[in-house]
């Protein structure tokens, strides 16, 4: 068994110390094996041009924000999986970095950008990787990236048990959809969303909350309130998620067909 944290974050936007500081102490409330925060928690979402991405992106490994989250994992034996815009060269991705107590990281860089994201980000170029760690096979997906079900597919093809996602989620459909990929691929996925509203540049934005923990059979195991910043833990077995078997004659994956899905 592993306990998995999950941080729902109300982040002001541009104040990236702020908003790191405000979640590591959010996390030091509790205390588990790993911990997910949500997407471009340090930084804020809404912004206006990409100037301003460009002075709040930073660089993986080595910026501020892996700095105090690589030295909250050492201090706390913990894994910590966190959304942030990185500045790789000339370009800025939507990205999420896991950070491990061993001295392991990971990066994912968004595939999937929503709305006025393509404005400001390149779109992801790492694919959907999973992360075989000490505490079990981890992928990563964020925000939008539920939106299309080759994405978890693609993790749970890869031998993901716990799907990490990385949210700041403003349509209504995440939270009740979830249920259904984690069934349709029999894995554990762990959704941290923020709450609160960002109105910028003329665009305002409402981020719905329901952060959650969903298990391999659709169940929800906690969800968050819509409306107030929340930080909960779930105990969950990562092994459980490695049985794709539906009854004694259909398995998950081996009955795929992908001759007939073209």
């Amino acid at each position: 068994m592993i306990s998995v944290a999950v941080v729902q974050s109300s982040p002001s936007f541009g104040e990236t110390k702020r908003n790191v500081a405000q979640c590591l102490a959010m996390m030091c409330q509790v205390k588990a094996d790993l911990y997910i925060l949500p997407e471009l928690f340090s930084s804020g979402y809404n912004f206006i041009d990409t100037n301003e991405v460009r002075q709040l992106a930073e660089s993986f490994p080595g910026g501020y924000t892996h700095q105090r989250v690589s030295e909250f994992s050492s201090q706390e034996q913990c894994f910590v999986i966190y959304g942030f815009p990185e500045l790789a060269g000339e370009a800025v991705y939507n990205s999420a970095a896991m950070v491990g107590c061993d001295g392991s990281s990971g990066l994912y860089r968004k595939v999937h950008l929503f709305d006025r994201e393509k404005l400001f980000f390149t779109p992801g170029d790492l694919g959907f990787h999973v992360f075989d760690t000490t505490l079990g096979k981890i992928g990563i997906m964020v925000c939008f990236d539920w939106y299309f079900p080759e994405s978890a597919r693609t993790l749970a093809l890869k031998g993901a048990q716990i799907i990490a996602h990385p949210s700041n989620l403003v349509l209504p459909n995440c939270p009740d959809c979830m249920p259904t990929r984690c069934l349709e691929n029999r894995v554990f996925a762990a959704t941290a969303n923020r709450v609160g509203t960002e109105d910028r540049g003329g665009h305002s934005l409402r981020f719905i909350g329901k952060s959650q923990i969903v298990s391999p059979r659709g169940e929800i195991l906690y969800r968050a309130a819509p409306d107030q910043a929340d930080i909960f833990v779930v105990e969950l077995e990562p092994s459980l998620a490695d049985n794709k078997d539906l009854n004694a004659h259909n398995h998950l994956l081996k009955d795929r067909r992908p001759e007939m899905y073209m």
